[in-house]
């Protein structure tokens, strides 16, 4: 049986919430291909700035005047993974774009800004964030 994403949401927010047996450690994936990371305790985000520990999985978290949200760590240009500076802006070492603290494009050849991913919490305040397929 294949599943819509609300229903792949519904079902894995279920899965994290707890259920014996079910690990979500790495992502779970879904029918398009988007996989579900438990980024661990939304408490653990609590304080402003850029959290990169997500890199390899394909995501930065950053938290602004009270928002955390996800922000892909893949270039729009050529999809090459990004590096986040100290200023707390993205850079790409591939083709040499850059993208300011909310993603936005400050050099090219990257034409397009980094897209916010889905992000919520759970019940048990374990931060879920939803990747896309590359």
């Amino acid at each position: 049986m294949e599943m819509n994403r609300k229903q792949f949401l519904i079902r894995a927010a279920t899965l994290a919430a707890g259920v014996p047996g079910v690990h979500l450690a790495g992502g779970t994936q879904t029918s398009k291909g988007e996989r579900l990371v438990n980024a661990g305790p939304a408490a653990s985000f609590e304080a402003d700035g850029l959290y990169d520990g997500f890199r390899d999985e394909g995501f930065f978290l950053i938290r602004q005047g009270g928002k955390l949200f996800a922000l892909s760590a893949i270039c729009t240009h050529r999809r090459c993974k990004l590096t986040a500076e100290r200023d707390h802006s993205f850079s790409c070492r591939c083709h040499g774009s850059t993208f300011d603290p909310n993603g936005k494009v400050t050099e090219g050849p990257a034409t397009r800004d980094l897209p916010v991913l889905h992000s919520f919490t759970n019940e048990n305040c374990q931060l879920l964030v939803v990747v896309p397929a590359l």
